[in-house]
This record gives structure tokens, sequence and C-alpha cells, in this order.
């Protein structure tokens, strides 16, 4: 195999033990989510190949390494820090590898040679954390700014996928401003463009946080508040399926930089009216069904869709893309949307699909530390000033 100069270093780098940092927490909604997959991480990364940082980001947004960065995993972490690094519970000095940081100071201080950050939604999944690592020129896993940012806000998302003539359901969008200024108009505005039952979903948060079916008027009302307490974006969704038939709900893990790969098709039977945020992560009363149960002809159009949808957004590292399809005859494919920093727990489906595929949890982990490293290299191609 045929490496350029850049590979040889990457393969060079990788021979020795990497510092890697894992970054887990948050100031978003999926906080408890984010600790999740960056405990597991944790774990199961290969210690022989990288010296493992856990850094954790408390909900006030504070910087947390060293034991106090476990203890937020483990749920005995201390209140809100102040400026002289003690805690609100204790009021002690904290020790200096204990100290809460601001992101700058602790990257700075960490010297890692990647990030991997493990962080969902808000202020982590959505280009505000990659302009941090750009800034301070760390190679990254994931997205960069633009396709962090693109696949975070689903009525974006939904542009690109438009213009990539990539099949959608139908959708409304409100601002939060609008519907609280006037509900009746907002719901009016949503019952002549779509038919119940519909989806109401914040715009910029994953994981289902604030995710509501409302069956009829009154549930809508409900689902639009809730919606409107974790983003000022509400995207409407036709539902797939209607009211008695549920649509199935599919998922496709894909991993790569410039030249991504669709893992194989999984599916998902909820043990809910839909697969909610306790389906996901607290309860086992969904169903994942891997590979599903297809035939060849919708695999590969699903696979096909889940790459296309990876490259319309700019994305980088990895992205799970979730589509429905109609439960009646005609059996047609809609593509949902993209998550660039998709659950990552043992029992996470983006795992489950690439082990399905031949790559195991260890190496999926490295395989991402690797691609890191090589937009890194590709990004340091790139001249940003004039040359004389």
């Amino acid at each position: 195999m045929h490496f350029t100069a850049g590979m040889r270093r990457i393969k060079d780098e990788m021979a020795k033990k990497l510092r890697v940092g894992i970054l887990f927490g948050g100031r978003s909604g999926e906080h408890e989510v984010s600790l999740l997959s960056g405990a597991s991480i944790l774990k199961a990364i290969d210690h022989r190949k990288f010296d493992v940082v856990p850094v954790g980001i408390n909900k006030q947004g504070r910087w947390l390494t060293s034991a106090a960065a476990e203890g937020l995993l483990k749920g005995t972490g201390t209140a809100e820090p102040d400026a002289a690094g003690e805690t609100g519970a204790e009021k002690r000095p904290a020790p200096a590898n204990e100290k809460a940081l601001d992101g700058q100071s602790c990257l700075d201080a960490l010297s890692l040679d990647v990030v991997f950050p493990v962080l969902h939604g808000t202020f982590g999944e959505d280009g505000t954390i990659q302009g941090l690592f750009e800034l301070a020129d760390i190679a990254y896993v994931g997205a960069g700014v633009l396709g962090s940012s693109a696949g975070m806000d689903k009525e974006v998302m939904k542009r690109l996928f438009s213009h990539a003539k990539l099949p959608m359901v139908r959708h409304v969008t409100l601002l939060r401003a609008e519907w609280e200024r006037s509900p009746r108009k907002g719901v009016a505005q949503v019952e002549a463009a779509l038919k119940y039952p519909v989806f109401v979903k914040p715009a910029n948060l994953g994981s289902s946080v604030g995710i509501s079916k409302a069956h009829d008027r009154k549930e809508l009302t409900a689902a639009l508040t809730l919606a409107s307490k974790y983003d000022r974006k509400l995207v409407v969704e036709q539902g797939v399926g209607g009211k008695k038939i549920k649509a199935r709900e599919f998922e496709v893990g894909v991993l790569g930089n410039d030249t991504p790969q669709a893992s194989v098709v999984g599916e998902i039977i909820p043990g809910k009216e839909f697969y909610d945020y306790e389906d996901k992560y607290l309860a086992e009363g969904s169903v994942p069904v891997i590979p599903a149960r297809l035939s060849a002809a919708e695999t590969k159009q699903i696979r096909e869709m889940a790459v296309a949808a990876f490259q319309a957004c700019d994305l980088s590292g990895l992205a799970r893309v979730d589509f429905l399809m109609e439960p009646d005859g005609k059996r047609r494919i809609f593509l949902n949307e993209v998550n660039t920093m998709p659950g990552f727990t043992q029992i996470s489906m983006y795992p489950k699909l690439w082990k399905a595929t031949g790559l195991s949890y260890k190496d999926l982990i490295t395989r991402l530390i690797e691609l890191a490293l090589e937009r890194h290299e590709e990004k340091m191609r790139t001249t940003y000033s004039r040359e004389e």
C-alpha cells in the first residue's frame, strides 16, 4: 500500500504512545448521556497504544481534569468551583491537578496529541467546541466546525439534504418567539401543512431530548411548549405510517473522512411509541435487529443514502444516519437525520453496527483517532497566508 509523507507521519505518531484526551460532560441537556459515553470509552480504549487523560466539563461549563474529572463521571463531583478552585460543597483548596479551568488553559496545560470530544448536543456537537480545537491547532475526533453545525441544526440539515435530492418527510419550522407570541397561529401553520401524527423536535439537540409525538392539537401544543425549552427553532415533521401503524426505523454507521464507508444497516424496534431518550440509554425495551431484515436493494439504497447524507453535510470521522420506512406496501424510505457524535456506550447502536460489520469497539475507537490525525494532517497542507 502506498502512503504519502503525511500518512507516514501519522503511522509514526501511532507507533508511539499518543496522549489522548477523552472529553465528556458539557452544558447541554445531554450531559448525562455524555458521561455514559465517556466512561465507556475510557474503559475500552487501548491503553497500550494511548496515554489516556479524562477531561470533564461540568454543567456550569468549567473544565475539570484528573480526580475531579473522574468524580464527574462517577457522580461524586462537587458543585461549581469558585475562582480559587475550591468546591462549593467542601470549601477546601483543590490540588492543582484537580483545578477547574477554562477550555484554552486546559488544552494548553495537558499537551494532548488528540482530543476525543464525546460531547453530545449544544456546546459540544454544534461546532463551538470544534472551533476551540481549531484555534488550539489540535487534532480531534469527528466533524469540523461546519459539519458539526450543519449536522446539529435539523432545519439547516434538511436544506442540505434537499439540495442533494435526498428524500425526506414533510416538515415545518417555527421560531420560539413566533410560538410564544401566537401559539394559535403556530398550531394552525402546522395543521395546514401536515397531518397527525407529527413529531416535534428542538432543531438543535439530540438523543431524543425534548422530542414528542403528537396525535392531536392538545398534544401538539404541549410538544411545542416542551421543545421550546431546548432551542429557539422548533421542527415539526410529518409522521410516517399514520396513527395506528408505526414506521420502521433504521440506522447506519458512517466512518471515514473524504472516502467514508457505511456499516451494515440496523433496525430499531422501539419499546415505546417511538425511540426516545429512555429507550436509548436507560431502559431495555427497544430491540435492535442487526443486520436489518431488508432486501438487498433496500439495504444498498439505505447505505448509499447514508454516505450521501454524510457528504452533503461535509462530515468527517463518524456519524450515525437515521432513516424511516413506510410500513405499507410502498416501503418508501426517508432520510431522517445525521448525528455527528452518536451515543458511544457499549449498548449504543453506532458501536453495535460497526461490530456487526467487523470492527470491534476497541478498534473502532482506535480508527477514529487515526481519522482525527489524518484530517489534521490534511488541514496542515492548507496555506493560510499569502505567499510572497
